[in-house]
């Protein structure tokens, strides 16, 4: 299922019936999630989040966008953020399946709407631009809606959809499609707005004007003025004052958080802000944030603090938490503030039982969960144990060579282990679709030919899931060798273990795909299959004997 994020941008932050009546009429759209509402009063402004199907988040935006234009009088708007209409921009965001070009088609079909059946003057920027000039929102922001009303009068500022015409009560808006945009604040301990913007201007790519000693900015042969480029590409940046926490902030939108990450900019912050005698106490996420985004954070202050980066996802997202000061003006809560927390997964989770519950509902006469499940499992624990070996050798007094593998050892070995964790739940829900397959109706040849095709498919994911988990052990038995040879001797047969298990997870997860693959009907495919899955198993086998022969010389010495 092809997924994309909208996130527009409403000019109401104080008003929460009108801000209620605009979202209601998001959650009234069948296929769209709405994720975050996040007012400001200063800024009197809105930042929505929600995801969905292409179609259905396009139409829970139009209705959106119509709403607003008939509770939000632009007339009597003062905020803190720049803004030229109800609907100030409402870009589109590309997530599972969904491409920047299905975006664009939405921004653009989205424009037309507006601009025809609401008459509100519509510019489009970024990907969707269609002029070069209008993709830097800020470029299209300019004047704001109070120079909307002569902006609309010069024919170079023509809207590209909807009449030219200055709408009073809605202004403008401004739709597009880009990639994932942090919205981040860093606070400062200072009501100086222009000390704020002082760290802003060296940290935000387009950098400061250039001046000469009289402080005058300096021109080039054709007049225009020199920039002074800033420290870090894809960050826009502007201090200002928030009345709300009585403090200045840095405010910071990350275009491409891949290149330039909050936590460098953020450290950077934290140098420049000294050099002017201010301190930096922490800051603050606007909307939403990859989980990615924060679990670089995690590693980077792990690795700073000498520790190894390979720990679990909860303890690095607490790192980044309080390494960034994210809940230092309101609490950061990761299950409403990471995207992929909110996008969450199927409630019945067998990653939510403890042990005993785990083992009882395994117990049961239900075939799932099953071996399959437990297959993974083994796969996750192998991992967790050449993690810990890993940890239980960083820093250690003889070890000092292997630093640097071990550490990253530990990090391979947690992304096998969440994985391999949500593979046991994978294994259930795929044994469940094939069972749900076959009680599809047969009555008509259209409904057995459905059908068919149906458990073939099913079969065919029952079969692909468990192979998943024998390409993975080899992964982890590898992982197993290494860490028995360079991790701590005092720990060796915990790294043995790991190996064990690691062998039992390729194993079981061998019979399950033996035992699926009979039931598949494309010969082909089973040829093939049964080709990949066997291979892997031999490997699995050679792996395990040479993680056994390791041990048996290790324990020999002791």
């Amino acid at each position: 299922m092809k997924l994309v994020e909208c996130v527009p941008n409403f000019s109401e932050g104080r008003d929460r019936a009108k801000i209620e009546a605009i979202t209601r009429e998001i959650r009234a759209v069948d296929g769209v999630q709405l994720l975050d509402v996040d007012p400001g009063e200063t800024t009197n402004r809105t930042v929505v989040t929600f995801v969905g199907t292409p179609e259905a988040a396009a139409e829970a935006a139009f209705r959106a966008v119509r709403k607003a234009a008939e509770v939000i009088d632009m007339r009597a708007h003062r905020g803190a953020h720049s803004r030229l209409g109800a609907t100030d921009v409402c870009p589109f965001v590309p997530l599972s399946g969904a491409t920047m070009e299905d975006c664009v088609r939405l921004a653009h079909g989205l424009g037309r709407r507006v601009g025809d059946e609401l008459g509100i003057p519509v510019y489009f920027y970024e990907e969707a631009a269609l002029n070069p000039e209008r993709k830097n929102l800020a470029v299209i922001r300019s004047g704001e809606y109070e120079g909307l009303a002569d902006k609309l009068k010069d024919p170079a500022w023509a809207p590209d959809c909807g009449p030219a015409e200055f709408n009073p009560g809605a202004g403008a808006t401004i739709i597009g499609a880009r990639e994932f945009l942090i919205a981040y604040n860093i606070n400062l301990n200072t009501r100086d707005r222009k000390l704020a913007n002082e760290i802003a201007f060296s940290l935000r790519e387009t950098g400061r004007l250039k001046k000469d000693a009289r402080g005058n900015p300096v021109l080039d042969a054709r007049g225009q003025p020199v920039r002074v480029p800033g420290l870090f590409p894809h960050v826009k940046a502007v201090g200002w004052y928030i009345e709300d926490y009585a403090r200045a902030q840095i405010s910071i939108n990350f275009t491409n958080y891949k290149i330039s990450p909050p936590h460098l900019v953020f450290d950077e912050a934290v140098k420049l802000a000294s050099r002017l005698g201010l301190r930096v106490t922490g800051s603050e996420l606007v909307g939403l944030i990859p989980k990615e985004a924060v679990l670089m954070a995690g590693r980077h202050y792990l690795e700073k603090q000498g520790r190894s980066p390979g720990v679990p996802e909860a303890e690095l997202i607490r790192t980044a938490v309080l390494s960034l000061g994210l809940s230092d003006v309101v609490p950061f809560e990761a299950e409403k503030k990471i995207i992929e927390y909110q996008l969450g997964g199927e409630a019945a989770s067998l990653l939510k039982l403890d042990l005993r519950a785990f083992a009882d509902e395994l117990s049961l006469e239900s075939p799932a969960p099953g071996g399959g499940s437990v297959a993974a499992l083994c796969g996750a624990l192998s991992a967790s144990l050449s993690s810990m070996v890993s940890h239980l050798t960083v820093g250690k007094k003889g070890y000092e060579g292997v630093q640097r593998e071990v550490k990253r050892l530990a990090v391979e070995a947690q992304s096998l282990k969440d994985s391999l964790l949500q593979d046991v739940d994978r294994d259930t829900r795929a044994f469940n679709r094939v069972m749900d397959a076959f009680k599809l109706p047969k009555k008509t040849p259209e409904q057995a030919s459905q059908r068919e095709r149906a458990v073939e498919e099913a079969t065919l994911e029952a079969t692909l899931v468990p192979l998943g988990v024998l390409e993975k052990s080899i992964d982890l038995l590898k992982l197993a060798k290494k860490i028995a040879k360079a991790g701590n001797k005092n720990s060796l047969s915990d790294a043995g273990v790991a190996g064990l298990t690691a062998q039992a997870a390729a194993e079981g997860a061998y019979y399950n795909v033996r035992i699926n693959l009979s039931s598949l009907k494309n010969e082909e495919t089973r040829a093939s299959l049964g080709i990949r899955a066997k291979t892997l198993r031999n490997r699995a086998l050679k792996l395990g004997d040479n993680v056994r022969r390791i041990m048996d010389k290790g324990l020999r010495r002791r």
